[in-house]
């Protein structure tokens, strides 16, 4: 296979960021000039881009129960642009999915018994360290947790 077949055969199966197609090609024994003109003949033809890979891995990370903190910190791990994480955040805000706070409380209606956090301080602890390892900032996780304790 061409470079630029192994690149496409790559895409076909789900988005890359520019790093990572380039770092996968040179694994995968092709030779680094050849990698980067395949990844920029991908570019160019639009198979590839660094918007729609963080905006994609983005709501996928929202919908699994991340908060932003930890999707802007793995988003930085594929050495994205600061506009591109900073877009696929912005997508995220005009699909109604950035929301963190009603993601928070519902979270944690899934993953507790919400019910007992009234009478157990133990536990909403438990909900609060739980949703900070998440990624929700402090501020939303207490928020979600005093939220759900009062209604």
């Amino acid at each position: 296979m061409t470079p630029t077949q192994r690149a496409l055969s790559l895409l076909v199966r789900r988005e890359h960021s520019r790093p990572e197609l380039l770092r996968k090609l040179t694994a995968r024994g092709v030779e680094a000039d050849a990698a980067a003109e395949a990844v920029e003949k991908m570019a160019e033809a639009g198979w590839q881009d660094d918007d729609r890979f963080a905006a994609s891995l983005a709501r996928s990370r929202a919908l699994g129960g991340y908060g932003p903190l930890r999707i802007e910190a793995e988003l930085s791990t594929h050495r994205l642009e600061a506009a591109s994480i900073a877009a696929a955040f912005d997508a995220l805000a005009e699909d109604g999915e950035a929301d963190w706070p009603q993601r928070a409380r519902d979270l944690l209606e899934r993953r507790y018994d919400v019910s007992a956090f009234a009478d157990d301080p133990a536990l909403r602890r438990k909900a609060v360290e739980f949703l900070l390892r998440r990624g929700f900032d402090g501020d939303t996780a207490y928020g979600a947790v005093r939220a759900l304790r009062t209604d």
